[in-house]
This record gives structure tokens, sequence and C-alpha cells, in this order.
């Protein structure tokens, strides 16, 4: 809104004002509709219901979610969810989510993700579309897992893997490097009883989770309201908000072992720069992974810097091919900003056709995602 606001402008957020005080906000927030197929010890697969008037063609897309976070992140709202953009492409489209932790789950770790939630949820996708290899597509924490467990059992029905905002190297995280020569330390007592409190709580608590959402954006959150009020004419940009607003309340809690692991072996010891996860019976490589990769980072990622996230694409030694992307956003706003719309889902699309099954009547739609979107990123090809 300009300094002084043109008549149209001081109508437009008259309008926004009148609309959250009658109705509580601006997004539409409903979730798309989905149907529960499988669930098991912290997984539950949902399918999402075809649109009205699309008939579902080709491979299968499971959504891989990250912990602790909600699945808003795919379906934030109305207008602005890659649910949506994918239904209404008429892709068969399925999500594998974690539902409630609770303290009888703390002695979970990576490998209940890695070797029972993602094979089960991949299982359960391929049989529901009678049988026909899935196209994951993972964001943050979701992207290790996913390439982990493809590593670990190469005889998944896996299309091809897309990561979002998955940092492999933690030293190039802004908010975690000051902190590495103190965790590296010998930490004092008192110290030490508060990075073994998660092991008497059973785990990372919502609130201590939703709290680290918030400080990785601390400036957004101290500048929020001057951003509202610039933008008070926006009814586009209000409603982004409200939906993020609403993302962030709802983070889930994490296991015991599986937060003990993030804290030792990923922040402290950063494990994952080798593209390895050495675990009590095994050590997984991701050089293993024998499907087709596209790694995705987001320009303006605090939490997971292009930094972090690019050297997987080295890694990758026996995929087919592996691409690099650049995209504008943040850590959620990449995945399913206003400007994701324009940019990262068409490079989804555009894979995910490359990959899919020989014969598919889908093949060839929007293959060349240079049509509607130039890349801002470098790429890696190979095959």
């Amino acid at each position: 809104m300009d300094l002084i606001p043109k008549p149209d402008q001081v109508v437009s957020a008259a309008s926004n004002v009148a609309h959250k005080v009658l109705y509580g906000g601006l997004a539409d927030l409903r979730p798309m509709p989905r149907t529960l197929i499988d669930e098991g010890p912290l997984r539950e697969v949902y399918h999402y219901r075809p649109a009205p008037g699309v008939k579902p063609s080709g491979d299968p897309v499971l959504l891989v979610m990250p912990l602790a976070a909600p699945s808003s992140c795919y379906d934030l709202r109305r207008g602005c969810s890659l649910v949506e953009h994918l239904v209404g492409e008429g892709r068969p489209t399925y999500l594998v989510e974690y539902g409630e932790v609770s303290f009888k789950d703390r002695n979970l770790g990576f490998e209940h993700w890695i070797d029972d939630v993602l094979p089960s949820a991949i299982d359960a996708v391929h049989q529901h579309t009678q049988g026909r290899p899935v196209h994951l597509v993972a964001w943050s924490l979701g992207g290790i897992f996913s390439l982990l467990s493809a590593a670990a059992h190469p005889k998944l029905p896996v299309a091809s893997i897309t990561t979002l905002g998955s940092p492999w190297d933690v030293s190039k995280v802004p908010a975690i490097a000051p902190l590495r020569p103190l965790l590296n330390a010998n930490l004092p007592d008192a110290l030490k009883v508060v990075t073994k409190g998660y092991q008497l709580m059973g785990g990372a608590p919502k609130p201590l989770v939703r709290w680290a959402f918030q400080i990785s954006a601390v400036d957004k959150v101290i500048t929020k309201p001057l951003v509202k009020i610039q933008h008070l004419d926006d009814t586009e940009f209000l409603a982004q908000l409200e939906a993020v607003d609403a993302f962030g309340r709802n983070m889930i809690a994490y296991p015991g072992r599986t937060f003990g692991q993030l804290y030792h072996r990923v922040v402290r010891n950063n494990e994952l720069k080798t593209g390895r996860l050495v675990t009590d019976e095994r050590t997984i490589d991701v050089r293993d992974v024998k499907v087709p990769v596209m790694v995705m980072g987001g320009e303006n990622d605090g939490i997971a810097p292009i930094a972090a996230v690019r050297p997987i694409v080295a890694m990758l030694k026996g995929s087919p091919a592996v691409r690099w992307e650049a995209v504008p956003g943040g850590h959620l706003g990449m995945v399913t900003g206003r400007a994701a719309r324009r940019t990262t889902w068409p490079l989804i699309d555009a894979w995910v056709d490359q990959w899919s099954t020989p014969g598919d009547s889908r093949i060839g739609i929007g293959a060349n995602p240079q049509r509607r979107y130039k890349s801002t990123g470098s790429r890696a090809l190979k095959g």
C-alpha cells in the first residue's frame, strides 16, 4: 500500500479488515478431501479424492512429510496448495503423515521411518494404484528419509524422487554454525542436563518445536505488524500470512530417540554431510539410490540454505539422472508460497512426467518447464 493510499487501496484495506473481523480471516483453510487407505505405528497414508470433472491418470505421487510438521505444508490454503494443484492436474495424489507422537513412541529412531513407515507407505500406494511405480515428493527431513529409504531398500517400486529444502550439510545453516564450537565442546554439567531433557520428556514437545520454527524466522516475526499494515490492501498477501501462522500453530512433537539422533548425529556431528547414516546394524549410503532424483533448494531458505542442500547432488553416484534446481522462496515458501505456483510446481510436473511409466498418456505434458518458468539454478544431469 502506498504511503499515501489511493482510493482503491483504502477500499481494499477496509474490506480486508471487515472480512477479518466478521469472518475470522481471509485464508480459505479448508483441507483437500482425502481418504485413509493404510495405517500403522506413526503411519497414516491418505489418498486425495479426484477433483470434480477430472479423471486421474498416470503414475501416483506420494507426498512425504518431514517430522513435526503438519500436513498443511503441502495443503496450506486453497489457491496455494500443492495438493490442490496435483489433484487438479489429474495426478493420483497420496500423502504419508505420522499422527500424534506420544511418550510410548520415545524409543523410535530414524530406522522406523526408513525401514517401516516409508516402505509400507510406498507399498500401500503401489497396491492402491494397481501396481504403478510411485513418485516421491518430499520436503525437508522427509527428503532425507526418502533418499535413505530408497538406498536401503532398492527394490521398492519408486519411479523418481524430488527433495525440497533437505539439508545434508548443517554446518552451512546460519542458525547452527555459530553454535557448533559449543556443541562440540565438553559441556558443563548444567547444560548436559538440558541436552538430556528430551529423554526424560520422551522427545521434543510441541511448544518447543513451535518455538524453534518461529525463532528460525525471528526477523519476520518482529516485523510482521508493520508488514501487515503495509499490505493491508493485499488480500492474497494477508491470506498467506494467516495460513503460515495456522501452519506454525500445528507443529507436532518429535519422538525421543529420533530427536536425540537429530541432535547428536545431524546437528552436533554433521554425519549426513557424507551422505551416509550409520545405524546399529548397517550403513546406509545415498550412493546406492538407483532412481532419478531432482534436488531443489530455496533461494531465501534460512533453515536449509542452498549451501546446505546442494552437496547431495554430487553424492548420488548411483542415480541414473540427477537434477539441481534453485527456486524462489524460503523453507516453506518454496513448497507452497505464492511464487511456487509458477516455479516449483511446474518443475515437479515436468520431472514426474519425464520419469513416468512408458506409454502413459500423461508423458510429455509440461515436459519442458522452461515454457512456464525459467530456472534460476544450474543443473547437474546424468544419463
